[in-house]
């Protein structure tokens, strides 16, 4: 008798020890033909030239040190650690690491313990109440043996949308670290065009006073005198605007480090140098930024997440098999603890649905439609990424030609306004001439400090485009 239940449990367990050398569905292999493959997505930019540019270096993860500001280092730093977004992104990462534990827990044994009691009399015995009071106590157990690779696909599909949590967190760091040096330079730029157009303001005054002074010796006219003065309101018409940028950086900087806005922080208020970098810009090249970027990351984490998902859905297609056993006492009540009333069982448990195959099959090509559009979305997100760093890098590049030329103009109008002042002066230059001396060196002025203060902004932009700060 024993020697024939060995028999069918080794006829039975004998084709699933076999079986289980198969996993349902593909095996996850990284993207090898698609955008980010390609020669002209992993060399060097284009973009990546002049003077200012470095595009042989490698970028930091901490970009934003290149500056060697304290401040914007201790920014950045709260930023990381209390902005509510980065919070949010981090609950969400929390939320994928215990749904792979769930996945997880299906490789577990699995117990139950039952227990009950009836009491019962047979029709037509002719007993007497109460009858018969019988009892069954049962503890079972079971091991799912995955032969299909079922749940080992599931952990595996769990493990990725881990991984691609993990770089949306990572994206957002990106982003708050980028917001957070936008927000401070926009205070610093603020501060500056305010300091560079309060000079001009200054000038303005004196060239009205001296007007003023020459009227009344009778070298002038009142028409001079309103004219200048004009030049000064107008070009003071332009410092609220400059107020009002560096209030609304503050209160995005307090936003950015999870405060209210009138909590924003005091001590950069006063901040009126530009960040600047000590060397020129690095940049790495294509194939740096697509194995640095968050979002590309993800993209292919979501690849590898959906066709462990094709196994799950193909293996549905077979049937699942367990190992389990159980232990028992039943029968009346005034037998407990007899050997009659003892019972066990052991063996492969066998469970197969037979299901609708044609909806299990519309599944698995559903599953299979994900993966390829996953595959066009990593290349979409891997041009995509390739783009913003190229457009990035030349506006910035252009931008650099344009504060240098700038430059010039500012520092040729500062010397003809003060030729044209000293003409003036010296009765040798009519009025008009110096005030269309200082205007164009008011407009130069505000246009090279405003060009300069761009460079910050698209230093920040390439940096963002580049993905970096969230190693």
């Amino acid at each position: 008798m024993r020697k024939g239940w060995l028999a069918a449990l080794s006829a039975v367990a004998l084709p699933l020890a076999l079986a289980a050398c198969a996993t349902a569905g593909p095996d996850y292999r990284p993207p090898e033909h698609s955008a980010a493959t390609a020669p002209a997505a992993t060399g060097a930019f284009r973009s990546a030239q002049g003077p200012r540019i470095d595009g042989a270096a490698p970028l930091p993860e901490r970009w934003w040190r290149l500056y060697a500001d304290p401040r914007l280092d201790g920014l950045i730093e709260q930023a990381l650690a209390a902005n509510t977004d980065l919070r949010v992104a981090q609950a969400n990462l929390a939320r994928a690491e215990a749904v792979l534990r769930e996945a997880e827990a299906g490789r577990s044994l699995a117990t139950a313990l039952t227990g009950g009691a009836t009491l019962a009399r047979p029709s037509g015995t002719g007993q007497s109440l109460p009858g018969t009071l019988s009892y069954d106590l049962g503890l079972s157990a079971s091991y799912p043996l995955d032969l299909n690779g079922r749940i080992r696909r599931a952990i595996e599909a769990g493990e990725a949308d881990v991984e691609a949590t993990e770089t949306a967190r990572d994206f957002v760091r990106v982003s708050v670290a980028a917001a957070t040096a936008r927000a401070y330079g926009q205070v610093c730029a603020a501060n500056y065009l305010l300091g560079v157009n309060r000079r001009v303001v200054a000038l303005q005054r004196d060239t009205a006073t001296a007007t003023r002074r020459l009227f009344r010796g009778g070298r002038g006219t009142a028409f001079d005198v309103s004219r200048a003065q004009a030049a000064v309101e107008t070009s003071a018409a332009a410092l609220p605007a400059f107020e009002g940028q560096r209030q609304a950086g503050l209160y995005l900087l307090a936003a950015l480090l999870g405060k209210p806005p009138a909590d924003y922080p005091a001590d950069v208020a006063d901040c009126a140098a530009l960040p600047a970098l000590g060397r020129p810009l690095p940049t790495g090249d294509g194939a740096a930024l697509i194995r640095r970027r968050p979002d590309i990351r993800q993209a292919e984490r979501r690849i590898a997440g959906d066709t462990a998902r094709l196994g799950v859905a193909t293996a549905d297609l077979y049937p699942q098999v367990s190992i389990g056993g159980s232990l028992g006492l039943a029968g009346p009540l005034s037998g407990l603890g007899s050997g009659s009333s003892f019972g066990f069982s052991l063996g492969p448990l066998l469970s197969w649905s037979f299901p609708n195959r044609p909806a299990v099959k519309a599944r698995i090509a559903e599953a299979d439609a994900q993966v390829q559009a996953d595959l066009a979305t990593f290349d979409g997100t891997v041009i995509e990424a390739l783009r913003q760093a190229e457009t990035a890098l030349e506006t910035y590049r252009r931008d650099a030609e344009r504060a240098e030329a700038l430059a010039r103009a500012s520092t040729s109008a500062a010397l003809s306004a003060q030729q044209a002042s000293r003409l003036f002066r010296f009765g040798r230059g009519d009025f008009l001439s110096l005030l269309d001396a200082q205007r164009s060196y008011a407009a130069a002025q505000a246009a090279a400090a405003a060009a300069r203060a761009q460079l910050l902004q698209d230093q920040i932009a390439v940096f963002l485009s580049l993905g970096g700060g969230w190693e």
